[in-house]
């Protein structure tokens, strides 16, 4: 998009009106916060569903397959977003993208809410990874679309927008949580409502609070194009249709080679993505030099979506196998813990959006807040160890061992995740702007896709080795990545 274009829908849209924000920011927040209740409703529920047996109202997979299938679920989900990106940059524009991927996402949890099969299961998981594709960067980029690349507002939206996200992440494990022990299907129904709700929120307020934004198409296919390009998809699909079709019977594509293929898949796909927006004659001097700089940030946002992201794996498996459930005279769901990281963002977010405002000039550059977030990731798993090593892995430990783990993650989020949305904004070549936002939840569809081979090391009788690797190599990463911090900030030609 065109620094003019840009300007234009900028302002279109009234500069104030919630919390000193654009309006705008109130439609995309309330819409993003029942989309993500519907998310992770499902998700606190989900590999619980997968390995619990048939007689307690699950699937009755094996419990290490489930662990992989529930990160390669969460690594498609981003992966996603690049087609939904494209779709939004080059055939119909981030507005409509956003309301088509809310459909396909309210289908999917209804699907799963219906008593099924396990290819019931996997169609359910389809349509969700398909509408999150196009929902979830489309929508932080109309946030970014809401700012010009000067307002010092921008860190601070992006933040309350977070808190949006976090808001529905918070409610929807406690709810949902609260009726798994009844019935899976009945937390995904409720999963299923949440997304119906943004959906209305989203059709009910969009064009006054959001005017032009959303609407434009940056790079728009010309008719030859786009015959080409649906012939190609036609084609593509129906390929995947025959492959799957034969190798599934034959034993070739089982749940093991697809975990495999994903992982691949997942450092494939952004490699690719920072080459094609690199030598393309859109780019400019100035936009590669600053995608050079966005490569370091990247491989950063790997490491700590690693650690991060198994929170709804590991940790969750820790929280059901491993933790003392039985709490001042209740029963605490194991998908309650799942509350705890948003929670955190809540009583947080508040306190680091001032901080960064407060700071002004003064606050630590892009590539410093990665670095403190790295930081914070290996500490995390760090303290995670700890019940092992003083009371060993036969016994069941005390929640609060989660609860601190889940708190210092968080202080890491919080310097990685809203100023990572924002610094993508900014250092996206404008003909790549969707496509750019994509890259960025790539980060975790790579992490969540190496996620699925490392979740296999994991058992009670080497948590300590697991939990160690992982939180040294962070904080390894952490030092060097501080280190390079100004030579990155240079090669990001002005944008801090």
């Amino acid at each position: 998009m065109s620094n003019y274009n840009k300007q234009k829908i900028v302002d279109s849209v009234p500069q104030t009106g919630f919390f000193g924000h654009p309006k705008g920011l109130s439609t995309l927040f309330f819409t993003e916060f029942w989309e993500r209740f519907s998310y992770y409703g499902m998700r606190a529920i989900l590999v619980y569903y997968m390995y619990y047996e048939v007689s307690k109202g699950g699937l009755g997979l094996d419990e290490n397959l489930a662990l992989s299938i529930m990160s390669i679920y969460g690594s498609l989900v981003y992966m996603s977003g690049v087609i939904g990106g494209w779709l939004a940059d080059r055939i119909f524009g981030t507005s409509r993208a956003i309301f088509y991927g809310g459909i396909l996402i309210m289908f999917g949890h209804i699907v799963l809410a219906i008593p099924g099969s396990v290819a019931m299961f996997f169609v359910s998981m389809v349509l969700i990874v398909l509408g999150t594709g196009l929902l979830k960067p489309n929508v932080s980029t109309v946030v970014g679309d809401l700012y010009s690349e000067t307002d010092d507002r921008r860190d601070s939206g992006f933040t309350i927008f977070y808190m949006g996200i976090n808001l529905g992440g918070f409610l929807a494990p406690i709810i949902v949580g609260s009726v798994m022990g009844y019935s899976f299907h009945l937390g995904f129904g409720i999963a299923a409502v949440g997304m119906f709700a943004g959906l209305v929120m989203f059709v009910l307020t969009k064009k006054k609070n959001l005017g032009l934004a959303g609407t434009n198409v940056p790079n728009p296919l010309s008719k030859s194009e786009k015959k080409k390009t649906f012939t190609f998809i036609g084609l593509g699909v129906a390929l995947l249709a025959v492959l799957c079709a034969v190798l599934i019977p034959m034993g070739v594509l089982t749940f093991n080679s697809f975990i495999n293929i994903v992982t691949f898949l997942g450092v494939l796909i952004p490699t690719i993505y920072f080459v094609v927006m690199y030598r393309s004659s859109k780019t400019t001097a100035v936009e590669r030099s600053r995608i050079i700089a966005y490569i370091p940030l990247f491989i950063a946002a790997v490491m700590f979506w690693s650690i991060q992201e198994q929170g709804s794996t590991i940790l969750a498996n820790y929280a059901d196998k491993r933790t003392q459930l039985e709490f001042a005279g209740m029963t605490i769901s194991p998908a309650w813990f799942q509350s705890l990281n948003p929670l955190f963002i809540i009583v947080f977010a508040p306190v680091f959006a001032w901080l960064w405002v407060k700071l002004g000039k003064r606050q630590p550059t892009i590539p410093q807040k990665f670095s403190i977030a790295l930081l914070f990731a290996g500490l995390s798993f760090l303290v995670i160890l700890l019940p092992a090593y003083f009371g060993g892995t036969d016994s069941l430990v005390s929640p609060m061992w989660l609860v601190l783990s889940y708190l210092i993650v968080v202080f890491g989020e919080l310097c990685i995740s809203p100023v990572g949305l924002s610094a993508t904004t900014k250092l996206a070549p404008a003909a790549f702007s969707a496509q750019t936002m994509s890259l960025w939840f790539l980060a975790s569809a790579a992490a969540q896709a190496l996620n699925a081979q490392v979740v296999k090391f994991y058992s009670p009788a080497n948590e300590m080795a697991y939990f160690g690797v992982i939180g040294g190599a962070a904080i390894v990463l952490s030092i060097i990545l501080y280190a390079l911090s100004p030579r990155i900030q240079g090669l990001m030609k002005g944008i801090r």
